[in-house]
């Protein structure tokens, strides 16, 4: 479903973002992508949606070469590619479900009817139905989450994104997150996620990605990299872990 073969990014001040990335993610996999912060990983997933564009190698996904649209082909192509964000990037004045009816309506041209109905499904299978009427302000970090997760999921996606979904999250609220996600795991979803979470990674992924530097030093399923690393900084990122 992604193939990137041979992707660098360098950004404009010269930072490289990338570095000859080769990856491919196959369709229904659960792909978990950890690493020290600055080491690449959210630009390698803001680059499969094009919020970020390579500067050189190709990046396919779903047989279209990202690189290569602009406009109206773009913009379809985000249609089929949700993305959690850290900060939930929920619209404060609307409530629960007007959060998740808007994308439906004026992206997807639905009735109002018909984008209800997928936002009520949404919501309740990541247990926030009670709560339609709240706004953002009234919910706590995991209650909002979960909310920026329905709303992904109403746009009926391909892909989904998670760029670092619990790091802003009180540690109490972070289990309920992950427990949505473990759930959105078994439904064959393709899903990538950067995440700092290194027994959800290892416990729920299809896929460990050890990025370092813009590099992917490693990877691999999540039994070999996290038991039997073979690269000495991939060993002293999860040291603690293998060693606890």
């Amino acid at each position: 479903m992604i193939i990137f073969d041979h992707v660098s990014k360098v950004y404009p001040n010269g930072t490289v973002g990338l570095d000859d990335v080769n990856l491919t993610i196959q369709d229904g996999e659960f792909v978990a992508i950890i690493g020290r912060s600055g080491a690449g990983k959210s630009t390698l997933l803001r680059s499969v949606n094009r919020m970020h564009q390579i500067t050189s190698g190709t990046l396919t996904v779903n047989g279209t070469d990202v690189s290569t649209l602009s406009g109206k082909a773009l913009r379809q192509f985000r249609r089929g590619i949700g993305m959690v964000f850290q900060s939930f990037n929920l619209f404060n004045n609307m409530t629960v479900l007007e959060n998740c009816m808007v994308g439906q309506t004026m992206v997807l041209k639905k009735g109002k009817e018909e984008a209800r109905q997928a936002a009520m499904l949404y919501l309740e299978r990541v247990g926030m139905a009670p709560y339609i009427n709240a706004k953002p302000r009234q919910m706590s970090g995991g209650q909002k989450q979960r909310v920026a997760i329905a709303r992904a999921l109403a746009m009926d996606p391909e892909i989904l994104l998670f760029d670092e979904p619990t790091s802003a999250l009180d540690p109490e609220m972070v289990g309920e997150v992950l427990s949505v996600m473990t759930d959105l795991a078994k439904t064959g979803l393709t899903m990538l996620v950067v995440t700092h979470e290194m027994a959800f990674a290892r416990a729920v992924s299809s896929k460990v990605v050890f990025m370092n530097d813009g590099v992917i030093l490693e990877q691999g399923d999540p039994e070999s990299i996290f038991t039997n690393p073979k690269e000495q900084r991939t060993k002293e990122f999860l040291s603690r872990y293998i060693n606890g």
